[in-house]
């Protein structure tokens, strides 16, 4: 890595949301310089730096054109009453290895559901990762096991999850009975 790359960079934002999502929009420069250190214009960058003083690690994302970078309640508490507030930022790419590991009883549920298991499979890896992080951190034995369960009926094609609906709309019904 670079001394460039390393070097943080710093600005001011408004605390911002879009649907439940507080987020913040990066001054153009700002963003200009991190496109050019990612050497990517798309896809997901993965960044570190200080919100008020606080350490973060995210990912920087473009949704509907816009690049935003996210504030969520474990890098600012209580941020999505905090819209409009002004944000003392820095940020700087993030090259340490990003590996999660899927929970136990996620995997343990796939094992034990074969077309569950197929489905999930099959995923995008995006959305595949975002199944695994939204079960890893969870923090209670009850939230886990409710979701994972959710999760397995989301890959059924059966009900909401992760603010997504219906996933599979092509299961063959009569194989998901045999597996019920």
């Amino acid at each position: 890595m670079t001394n460039e790359t390393k070097q943080l960079l710093s600005f001011e934002a408004k605390l911002e949301i879009i649907g439940i999502n507080p987020f913040v929009y990066l001054p153009q420069e700002t963003l200009s310089e991190i496109l050019k250190r990612a050497k990517k214009e798309k896809g997901k960058i993965p960044v570190k730096g200080r919100v008020n003083n606080i350490d973060y690690t995210q990912t920087l994302l473009r949704y509907k054109g816009e690049w935003r970078l996210y504030i969520n309640t474990k890098i600012l508490k209580n941020s999505p009453q905090r819209i409009g507030e002004l944000l003392q930022i820095t940020i700087q790419i993030d090259t340490e290895t990003r590996i999660i590991t899927p929970h136990p009883k996620l995997m343990q549920a796939l094992q034990n559901n074969s077309v569950a298991e197929k489905k999930f499979n099959e995923l995008t890896p995006s959305l595949k990762l975002e199944i695994i992080k939204y079960i890893s951190f969870l923090k209670t034995e009850e939230s886990i096991n409710r979701n994972v369960e959710k999760a397995i009926n989301f890959l059924m094609g059966n009900g909401t999850f992760i603010g997504r609906k219906n996933l599979n709309k092509t299961v063959n019904h009569d194989e998901i009975q045999k597996h019920s």
